[in-house]
């Protein structure tokens, strides 16, 4: 804790601490390394990487942005995307479409630029473009104090105030080159470390809620231990939203890593059996819709717009002439066949920018607990 001008606020100790492990976190650490294994393992075997990649993105970007009080479901997202009315999106929508413009970014970037604080300030910056916040300087770090805690506070009666600002940029550095050492912990219990370091930094003015579970994701593509980008905690971390900061805080206030990195392990169980669930039911609605196509001696440009559809579940016209390379026309004799089908059906009513719905996706996507 260090005072400054008046107010006290927190610099983290430098990574790695001293982690106990005991029987609980080995056996926490154990559960969540075999989940993540198995989850893995279905990624590799993918007979197209797309057909979960985009809408495991989705759902995340969703569930994400809700935690920072976002009320836009995936409906509402999938709907935007396909309407290309040319209207503003509402806010909150934009704020979800963002994070998926950060996350594409982030894992087209890991391909030419490591991770790095470069890379954060790029996915900032697309996180933070014409939403709420967009004048908190997007893509760069904080030039000033900023503070957590409840609409009104202070700093001075605030929950939760990071380091100032020549305190952050030592501690950013740091960060960094932890980022690029060799692990000397097991690569969940590192995971856990930096995503609390980065809260703890707190170096943006905003977003940076959504930034740390982002570098979740891209740290398990980096480190290898997942193939695909399939594994995000933020529904775990709404489910279990008080816990979450509990921990967080508790590490700050009282050094209790233990606590933390066993929370932050059974999320990655729960979420990888949730991913394995979710997957098996996407891959069987996929299996089952190119069966019935296919016994009804489908072409193959319509198995082509069906596995589009799992990237994209709302569509219109130009999407799916776009997708396939063909015709407005053809684009939609080959929608008109997925209504007939049952596959999709319109849900504007509109004579003018109709938009399709693969409704049994959708919900393969969004139901559940996890």
């Amino acid at each position: 804790m260090l005072a400054h001008l008046g107010y006290c606020a927190f610099v983290p100790n430098p990574l790695d601490p001293i982690v106990h492990f005991d029987l609980p976190l080995i056996n926490a650490l154990s559960r969540a390394d075999r989940a993540l294994s198995e989850l893995a393992g279905i990624a590799r075997t993918l007979p197209n990487p797309h057909l979960l990649i985009r809408p495991f993105m989705r759902r995340e970007a969703v569930l994400s942005s809700r935690i920072e009080g976002t009320q836009a479901s995936l409906s509402d997202l999938l709907y935007f995307e396909a309407a290309n009315t040319g209207a503003p999106a509402l806010p909150d929508v934009r704020e979800v479409a963002n994070y998926i413009r950060a996350l594409e970014h982030g894992l087209a970037r890991l391909g030419t630029l490591p991770l790095s604080l470069r890379l954060i300030r790029e996915m900032h910056e697309q996180l933070m473009q014409g939403v709420r916040g967009e004048h908190q300087t997007p893509g760069e770090f904080r030039r000033s104090q900023n503070w957590i805690g409840p609409p009104g506070c202070t700093l001075m009666d605030a929950t939760y105030v990071p380091p100032p600002v020549e305190e952050m940029e030592r501690a950013l550095d740091l960060f960094e080159k932890y980022l690029h050492a060799e692990p000397g912990l097991p690569l969940l219990v590192r995971l856990a470390l930096i995503h609390y370091q980065f809260e703890a930094i707190h170096p943006f003015l905003d977003g940076n809620g959504r930034i740390g579970r982002l570098l979740i994701t891209l740290l398990l593509c980096v480190d290898g231990m997942l193939p695909q980008p399939l594994l995000y905690l933020s529904a775990y971390f709404e489910r279990h939203r008080d816990e979450y900061y509990h921990r967080l805080m508790e590490v700050s206030r009282n050094g209790d890593w233990n606590a933390w990195i066993l929370y932050f392990l059974n999320g990655v169980e729960a979420q990888s059996r949730d991913a394995i669930e979710r997957s098996d039911a996407l891959l069987s609605l996929w299996s089952s819709y190119r069966h019935r196509l296919q016994e009804a001696r489908a072409s193959a440009l319509l198995l082509r717009l069906v596995d589009a559809l799992f990237s994209y579940p709302a569509i219109n016209t130009s999407m799916a002439a776009a997708s396939l390379g063909v015709t407005f026309a053809s684009a939609q004799a080959n929608i008109d066949k997925l209504m007939a089908a049952d596959i999709l059906v319109e849900v504007t009513g509109q004579k003018r920018n109709r938009v399709y719905v693969a409704k049994e996706i959708v919900a393969a996507i969004e139901n559940g607990s996890g």
